[in-house]
């Protein structure tokens, strides 16, 4: 794990999501209610217009839950809102990006590091990104709309797609269209390094981690 994981936070790296809340102030649940109560939307019309369930969207907004990127960039699009101003990380477009100038940033009590990759300009079609998972984590269940590749940088997981399950090892990669379920578990000892790569229609990167409880 880079020495520059910090708790959710403008950083030069990756996501996370976990059932606990985070420590920082505002906290994403916050500034999503706040968000919410500007356009007067209520918790059921997020949560259809995201997918999830109200008893999600609430946990989230009590930091009882913490979102995975797909969910937050789910309830970011049904608050008209990007998961950038959500977690304040500035949205930027660079073709080219330095190692020591990419954005990161954490969600969740267990410190599941984004490293953003792009997007490298306004409208591009996919989405790439470094996360780093620690033992155990186990994503949300998802199938929808799209495609998503990954490639396992370092340590074990169990891909679960579509009845089948593919152990994967360092070095392994899996391409799939989306619209079958899916999910993923880090089975090692060792916290994981993905590399995601996944298209951006409405629910923008809502395939890697394949992890959303909803």
């Amino acid at each position: 794990m880079p020495s520059k994981k910090t708790p959710l936070s403008n950083q030069s790296s990756s996501d996370r999501s976990v059932s606990t809340p985070p420590d920082t102030s505002p906290t994403i649940g916050s500034t999503i209610r706040k968000r919410r109560k500007a356009l007067g939307k209520t918790l059921s019309e997020v949560a259809q217009s995201a997918e999830l369930t109200i008893g999600f969207i609430s946990q989230v907004e009590r930091n009882i839950s913490s979102p995975s990127v797909s969910s937050l960039m789910a309830i970011a699009t049904a608050l008209d809102t990007s998961v950038e101003e959500l977690v304040r990380v500035k949205e930027e477009f660079r073709e080219y990006i330095p190692a020591n100038r990419r954005q990161t940033y954490a969600i969740g009590a267990d410190n599941r590091l984004y490293e953003r990759l792009g997007p490298g300009f306004s409208g591009a079609l996919f989405y790439p990104l470094i996360v780093h998972r620690p033992p155990g984590h186990e994503s949300e269940h998802m199938c929808h709309p799209g495609e998503v590749f990954c490639y396992l940088m370092a340590g074990e997981m169990e891909y679960h797609l579509d009845g089948e399950i593919f152990r994967m090892s360092a070095g392994d990669t899996i391409h799939h269209n989306t619209e079958k379920p899916h999910f993923s578990r880090v089975t090692g000892d060792i916290e994981t390094t993905e590399l995601w790569v996944s298209t951006t229609p409405s629910r923008a990167l809502s395939s890697s981690l394949g992890a959303f409880s909803r």
